[in-house]
This record gives C-alpha cells, sequence and structure tokens, in this order.
C-alpha cells in the first residue's frame, strides 16, 4: 500500500476511533487497516496509536502528525479538484446527513440535475431525523434544522421556512377554522415532539404576543408520521412549510392564522469539528440552497 493511502486510513482510524469503523468506509478488511498503520509507523519510526482491548488513542507524536497529515490531505483534494477545473465535475464519495421527510419532499426529486452536472460523483444519503454523530459516520455534511446543540461544529445556515397552523380542509370544516391562538385550545392537535416542537408555542402578531399550549391525542416523532396524521385528518398541526410543501401547493392541506407568526426554523449545512468543507461539501450545500430557493 502507497505512504498516502495509509495516511488516508490514519486520517479516518483517528476520526471514526476504531479500525472496524475505518475499514468499513475505505471498503477495506479491518487486517488491511492494521497493516496499513503498522506500516505507515515503520516508516516514520513513531508509535502513532495507544491500542487496548476497550479505547484507540492517538500518541503525542500520532496527534500532532494527524492534524499536519489531514491538512495536507484535505489540501490535495482541493489542489487536484481547482487543476481540473470545473467543467470536469465532482469526483469521489460524498457522504451526506439529513433527516428522511425533508430530503425526500426537496433532495432527491432535484438530485438527477445535480448528478448530472458530476456524473463521477458518488453520492451517499445517509436518511436519519436523529442527529447522527458525523465522524463516526464519515460525514462530509449534514443539513440540520433548528438550534445546533453543539456550538463547536463547522455550520453555515443555507435557509429558513415559517411555521405554519395546517389542516385539512375538511377537518376545518367539521371543527372550524381557528382565527386566533385562544381558538386552537378547541381544538385536536397532532404533535410533532422533535427538532422544536411540542405542545408550547408563542404567537406574535404586530407588537401582540400571545402564548398557547395546544392539546393533542397523538405525538408523534416522526415528519412522516406528522403528515400522514394530518392528512388523515387527526388534527391540525403546527409545522414548517418544508414539511407540507407539496400539499400546501395543491390545497389538499391548508395554512390559517397567516397573520399571526411563529418562530421560524432554520436549516443549517454542518461539518465535522476540525474537518475544512471539502469543494463537494460545499458545492452540495449551494445546491441544496438553490433547491430552496426556487
Amino acid at each position: 500500500m502507497d505512504r498516502l493511502a495509509a495516511i488516508e486510513i490514519f486520517i479516518r482510524v483517528v476520526d471514526t476511533g476504531s479500525f472496524s469503523a475505518a475499514a468499513r468506509h475505505a471498503d477495506l478488511g479491518q487486517p488491511a487497516v492494521s497493516k496499513a498503520i503498522a506500516q505507515l509507523e515503520e516508516w516514520l519510526g513513531v508509535k502513532l496509536l495507544l491500542r487496548t482491548t476497550r479505547s484507540l488513542t492517538p500518541t503525542e507524536a500520532g496527534t500532532s502528525f494527524y492534524s499536519r497529515a489531514k491538512r495536507a490531505v484535505e489540501e490535495t483534494d482541493e489542489a487536484v479538484l481547482a487543476a481540473r477545473g470545473t467543467a470536469s465535475g465532482l469526483s469521489g464519495k460524498l457522504r451526506v446527513s439529513a433527516a428522511v421527510c425533508f430530503a425526500r419532499l426537496h433532495i432527491v426529486p432535484k438530485l438527477p440535475e445535480f448528478l448530472k452536472d458530476h456524473p463521477n460523483l458518488e453520492l451517499e444519503l445517509v436518511l436519519d431525523d436523529r442527529n447522527i454523530d458525523l465522524v463516526e459516520e464519515g460525514i462530509d455534511v449534514a443539513l440540520r434544522m433548528g438550534a445546533l446543540a453543539d456550538s463547536s461544529m463547522t455550520a453555515r445556515k443555507i435557509s429558513e421556512a415559517r411555521r405554519r397552523v395546517v389542516g385539512t380542509p375538511a377537518y376545518f370544516k367539521r371543527h372550524g377554522v381557528p382565527k386566533v391562538p385562544a381558538d386552537l385550545l378547541a381544538h385536536q392537535a397532532v404533535i410533532y415532539t422533535r427538532d422544536g416542537g411540542g405542545e408550547d408555542w408563542k404567537f406574535r402578531k404586530e407588537t401582540a404576543e400571545f402564548s398557547v399550549k395546544i392539546q393533542g391525542q397523538v405525538k408523534i416523532t416522526a415528519t412522516e408520521g406528522l403528515r400522514a396524521a394530518v392528512v388523515a385528518e387527526m388534527g391540525l398541526a403546527i409545522a414548517s412549510e418544508w414539511a407540507f410543501t407539496p400539499e400546501l401547493k395543491s390545497g389538499s392541506v391548508v395554512s390559517v392564522m397567516d397573520d399571526w407568526v411563529l418562530p421560524s426554523i432554520s436549516l443549517s449545512a454542518v461539518y465535522p469539528t476540525g474537518r475544512l468543507a471539502s469543494t463537494k461539501a460545499r458545492q452540495f450545500t449551494t445546491f441544496v440552497e438553490q433547491c430552496l430557493a426556487s
């Protein structure tokens, strides 16, 4: 194995914290990863990793080598892309993390145009409504909504959406259309419990503010379930425009109380801590930004 490949494997081992995870991400067997690290340590003449049955920790020399090697590899990748020029498009692997429903509605349908411009790019969408560990999963960029819990992460806000009170026309015909926040107390709501959802909401209209705790027999942790419950006329919901974009356009779900403003929700592109955002990650982020703008 050449030295550059061995260095890249070492970086992956430190990033993931294990030989097995690094092997998985590199599509290699674990013995090949162990051999690459051993060859690299022999070539450098220093011990890079301290291994026990329970943990794997870089030595002082390993930590120093890791930071410089990682920066060099990332800068080399950037140089290669710059030399090839934009006409050749992006290439290699790109792992993107996103919420299931958001990706299905807003990213996947528009991916053909992005991949057409980059035929040599291998894109892997890791879809999960939970915030996964970016380093452990080898993620290049994650799309996350709402406030970011970890302030140490490198992030860029790329879009923002209104939250609205939504329901089907049939539901509002049966139960009445709420006009002011207090009217919501007479309605059944389907309550989304993740990512800044919940029962307590503050509405604003010009200088007036009104807080209300909505009532709901059903609570749901996934946006897909929230969408299905609202369409099934189980109640109204407070949700972002992104969650019901197709239905709001078709009229199968309508927004009410639009003169009252709810806290908006933001979408951020998040990159693994300590890693430069690659050209691939940055261009994909721009693509998502354009998708939402359109």
